[in-house]
């Protein structure tokens, strides 16, 4: 049986790690489908007044955390497009049961997945990921290792992004959620 598009939210909330595409994702998505997309963290920045980087640096992960939970309630409740998450949203107790509670009422996430060796091309490992600072590529491993298992309990389908640009990943989105019977827009 097809799954309900939800009544009120986003029509997909696309969540991974970072380097997966998220962003560029949710937007290509969003063009296919003619919505808007929304990325969590850029509503952080909008609060903050500054780059997710600064607030890390200058404010504290936790401080960070605190207004991205905000973030994600807010996008939950009023966004209807296609919303992507910041990489560690998922780890707060409260975003994943705002995610079930999503889940729950028709609505669908996606894991983005990527390899570690897709993932540095991407993002380059760099100190613009404040949680990569120090040995990336084993920090990067290490957040995998606590988050996959998150990732996969909140997801309602999960998709690799490797060796595919974001045009292609929404294709194999669009095409999954038709495939398993999950309604998307326009269908």
């Amino acid at each position: 049986m097809p799954r309900a598009t939800p009544t009120s939210g986003p029509r997909v909330v696309l969540v991974g790690p970072p380097g997966a595409g998220k962003s560029t994702v949710a937007a290509a998505l969003a063009e296919r489908w003619q919505l808007e997309s929304r990325d969590t963290d850029t509503d952080v920045e909008t609060a903050a007044g500054k780059s997710v980087a600064d607030v890390f640096v200058e404010d504290g992960e936790p401080h960070f955390r605190a207004l991205e939970r905000t973030a994600v309630a807010t996008a939950l409740g009023e966004h209807e497009g296609v919303l992507a998450l910041g990489g560690g949203a998922v780890l707060d107790p409260a975003t994943r049961a705002l995610l079930q509670a999503y889940r729950d009422g028709g609505g669908v996430v996606v894991f983005l997945d990527v390899s570690l060796a897709h993932a540095a091309g991407r993002v380059g490992l760099n100190q613009s990921r404040p949680l990569l600072v120090g040995s990336p590529r084993a920090q990067w491993q290490s957040l995998m290792d606590v988050r996959r298992p998150v990732y996969e309990e909140v997801a309602t389908v999960r998709v690799s992004t490797d060796g595919l640009r974001p045009a292609e990943v929404a294709e194999v989105i669009e095409t999954t959620l038709r495939e398993q019977r999950i309604a998307e827009p326009g269908a």
